[in-house]
């Protein structure tokens, strides 16, 4: 009798046998549908050695029901689920969920009707209608899709059908791509970028595993060079997988990809509509989709034929998944090339230490970029040290940064603000009683956000509307806003500099591709004069006449639960002073700080990036951290307390002893409430010898919990909240 195993998404039961009726082909990594109960289930065939199940005797085998229209999953990324799920101390089950991630892509192809406007006019036009007819131009999509697109109801839109506004399309779902040319728009490139775009493009050309750590500074042409390997592998007919950070920064990427391409990329991040995820899901494991450019979640998508992996801005801490399977997408694209046997390019200018390190070892080869494209210089970065020219009282700016804007502007010129805190202020109190607005759901502060007049939690995602008195004592007129966010710079700019043209650039004011290709557009055309944005605007950005980037408070990545803070900070302050003078005008950078004498605020004022490497590299070595060591972290969560502390001691209390394993805690998180559960953290530093995984696994796996406890493990954590 054919018997196979599955994999299948229930973790709690573990792979599953089943018999395979005579005449059906079910080679390992079809997808099939099998019953379990009375439900029917997906999953996926795999090798019976090396995904151990309970036996079953073959008489109480049922049947599979049968395999989905979809090419079997290949045996690379296969290993790569098990590579993924061992690493990160998950169930393989998490980890192939990410893979068939379309449900909707699993059912063959189909045809499916979407709705345009028709361009004839309603005889009767509400105020809502109003809303659909302004927002639908140029839109095509489903009705349930539309009616988000212009936040009115379905019952409207079906409305506008019934009156002829709205016209029914029949759209294929699985219409191809067009097509990339390898050789659309050749690039003038410099001699170092010529050289580097050579031996990436020689790599693609003789196949095989080969790690490149692209280091390059802001500037440099780091994406024309990787480019040149994306024509090589569209001239092999292979598939390339770009990853980036933000879903902000894809429509800028696109545009240049399209200008040296022909045509865009096929994308894939959260924001696409479920028909776009179906479409773009098929044409990957067809083949069909050349050019994929994605977020983290990218990685794990069905490629019929990769040929090579770039992660731009590889050392964003974006790329590490904070919830489910706790896995590192830049890590992760390395052990799927080396998987694969195909090169793959890790690109930045400020890379992680832990990648530096593996080029210095010779894992990595490292490809140097140290000059700027076009002549442009790299910015000149000074500091204002706050404790001696502190800003005027109410204000955050310093006057001699006041006086560096009120220049830019007098000449034409753009200025950048950096603060990593989105909203007017992170924290809002009462005067009278001294009240503070905490989240309910969580152990952090609400935070102003004077635009949407909400306060909101940036955890959870709560959200209050800012009351008129205080809800403790019921006085009125009371409440102040403590500390700067974003919208409070952007107001002080406002009030200093009322000719300027102020844009705010977050997650908030940035959240979809196309209100980023918006600000982007208003930016290039001159329509800005100051911009004041989070980390969002510390990557990817390239403005000719932004000659002037503050940096309003340089101090505060060294604050918190970041267990790479110096290098964090280093990071993003680099990355930001990097969008300075990227044109023919020289740029300059200042940094508001408490602390000049700090290492890592005098390593960028000198510009000495070796230096804070190399003094960061010897702190690490002495504490036996990553790269010389290795972190992992226990989570213990309940919306019990009391639950989860006595969770917490039983796990801490049956440490094992090691000599190469230091096991810390339990204590409660910094974040001890995060979305109505309570929580307790213990951090593991072992040494590179020590087996960590298999003793998180045999520790925590002779233990019994409640069933209200949640055990989450973190490999390689960044943060400690």
């Amino acid at each position: 009798m054919n018997r196979i195993r599955l994999l299948h998404f229930n973790s709690a039961l573990g792979p599953l046998d089943y018999r395979v009726p005579e005449g059906t082909d079910v080679p390992p990594g079809t997808v099939v549908v099998a019953p379990l109960g009375p439900r029917q289930i997906i999953g996926i065939v795999w090798e019976k050695e090396r995904l151990p199940a309970d036996e079953v005797p073959d008489a109480k085998l049922r049947p599979i029901v049968g395999r989905l229209p979809v090419p079997p999953l290949k045996a690379e990324l296969r290993r790569l689920i098990e590579w993924t799920a061992d690493y990160y101390c998950a169930h393989p089950a998490a980890v192939a969920r990410m893979v068939l991630s379309s449900g909707g892509a699993l059912k063959g192809p189909a045809t499916m009707v979407e709705y345009r406007l028709s361009g004839i006019e309603p005889e009767r036009v509400t105020p809502q209608r109003a809303v659909a007819l302004d927002s639908l131009q140029g839109e095509q999509a489903t009705i349930r899709e539309l009616a988000d697109v212009a936040g009115v109801s379905e019952g409207v839109l079906r409305g506008l059908v019934n009156c002829g506004a709205l016209e029914p399309v029949e759209v294929d779902c699985d219409r191809p791509f067009p097509r990339a040319q390898a050789d659309f728009a050749e690039p003038e490139l410099s001699a170092e970028q010529q050289e580097a775009a050579d031996r990436f493009a020689g790599a693609v050309k003789d196949g095989g595993f080969a790690p490149f750590l692209l280091d390059g500074v802001t500037g440099s042409g780091k994406t024309e060079t990787y480019f040149e390997a994306i024509a090589q592998a569209l001239r092999n007919d292979r598939q390339t997988l770009v990853l980036l950070p933000e879903i902000a920064l894809t429509e800028a990427f696109l545009r240049r990809f399209e200008d040296r391409f022909g045509v865009p990329p096929v994308t894939w991040h959260s924001s696409l509509k479920s028909t776009e995820r179906r479409r773009a899901w098929r044409a990957i494991a067809s083949g069909e989709a050349q050019v994929v450019v994605g977020a983290r979640s990218a990685l794990f998508l069905p490629y019929a034929r990769l040929g090579l992996i770039v992660v731009d801005e590889a050392h964003e801490i974006s790329f590490k998944q904070g919830e489910g399977v706790r896995y590192n997408a830049r890590d992760v694209a390395v052990m799927r090339a080396r998987f694969e046997k195909i090169p793959v390019i890790l690109a930045s200018a400020t890379p992680a230490l832990e990648s530096l390190q593996m080029a210095e070892s010779g894992i990595y080869e490292k490809i140097d970029l140290p000059n700027r494209f076009g002549g442009a210089t790299l910015p000149e970065i000074g500091t204002i040290d706050l404790t001696k020219e502190p800003p005027e009282r109410g204000r955050w700016l310093a006057p001699a940064l006041v006086e560096e804007l009120k220049d830019r502007l007098d000449k034409g010129e753009q200025s950048l603000l950096f603060l990593n805190r989105r909203g007017y202020a992170p924290l809002t109190l009462c005067r009278h009683c001294g009240y503070r607005f905490q989240c309910p759901n969580c152990s952090a502060w609400l935070v102003e956000h004077r635009l949407s007049r909400r306060l909101s939690c940036h955890h959870c995602g709560h959200e209050t509307e800012i009351p008129d008195a205080c809800p403790e004592c019921g006085e009125g007129d009371c409440l102040v806003a403590c500390g700067p966010g974003v919208e409070r710079i952007a107001d002080e700019v406002t009030e200093l500099l009322p000719e300027a043209r102020v844009a705010i650039a977050t997650s908030d004011t940035l959240s979809s591709p196309e209100k980023a290709a918006k600000f982007v557009a208003e930016a290039e055309e001159g329509l800005i004069d100051v911009i004041v944005g989070t980390q969002l605007v510390t990557k990817g950005f390239h403005f000719p006449e932004l000659t002037l980037v503050g940096v309003v408070d340089a101090d505060l990545g060294l604050e918190g639960g970041d267990l790479r803070a110096a290098e964090r900070t280093y990071q993003q302050i680099a990355q930001v002073a990097g969008r300075a003078g990227r044109g023919a005008k020289k740029g300059e950078v200042l940094l508001q700080t408490r602390h000049p004498e700090a290492p890592v605020i005098a390593a960028l004022a000198s510009g000495d990036r070796d230096a804070f490497y190399e003094s960061e590299t010897e702190a690490r070595r002495h504490a036996g951290a990553p790269p010389f060591g290795r972190w992992a972290a226990i989570i213990v969560s309940s919306e019990d307390e009391a639950e989860a502390r006595e969770a917490a001691r039983a796990i801490g209390g049956t440490r094992p002893v090691l000599e190469d394993v230091a096991i810390l805690g339990p204590a409660p998180a910094p974040l001890a409430l995060l979305r109505g559960r309570y929580r307790y953290r213990l951090l593991i530093n072992a040494r590179r010898s020590a087996e960590v995984q298999n003793v998180i696994r045999e520790w925590l796996g002779a233990l019994q919990f409640p069933q209200g406890v949640r055990i989450g493990v973190d490999i390689d954590p960044y943060s400690f909240v």
